[in-house]
């Protein structure tokens, strides 16, 4: 898990030095990062994720890789929906809303076709049984 928590601390180090852009395995991809209110510990956490956009919307899809469980940013987000966000260099305050049904696929498979890993996700994570969650960050 230090791992982990080092790797999302270099990037997001990187991508608020170089007013949102990151190289490496997030190379030429749309990055942004969300702090909100941890749902077990009340800390403020920051994630850096990628993201597509629906009108003024962002999105942001809690894949995990299609691993069989959520990130635990998506326990976050269901506990404590009011989020900052950062993109590039603006920062905004948002309410993550969780898509379902139609709206949920048709986001999902809008950002699968910017980023085609995320069809590969879908397919691992329906393999154990596990939806993949899609949340619309809309600017408070």
């Amino acid at each position: 898990m230090t791992d982990f928590l080092e790797f999302n601390k270099g990037v997001i180090d990187e991508f608020r030095a170089n007013d949102g852009i990151c190289g490496g395995p997030f190379e030429g991809m749309p990055m942004i990062l969300v702090t909100m209110t941890g749902a077990k510990s009340g800390r403020r956490l920051t994630s850096p994720l990628v993201y597509s956009t629906d009108g003024d919307d962002v999105v942001i899809i809690a894949s995990k890789a299609g691993a069989p469980s959520h990130p635990n940013w998506y326990h976050n987000l269901v506990a404590n929906p009011t989020v900052t966000v950062e993109v590039g260099t603006e920062t905004w305050e948002a309410t993550a809303q969780l898509a379902a049904g139609d709206e949920r696929k048709r986001l999902y498979d809008a950002q699968a076709a910017q980023m085609p890993q995320f069809a590969d996700y879908e397919k691992s994570a329906a393999e154990v049984g596990r939806e993949i969650p899609v949340f619309r960050l809309v600017r408070s």
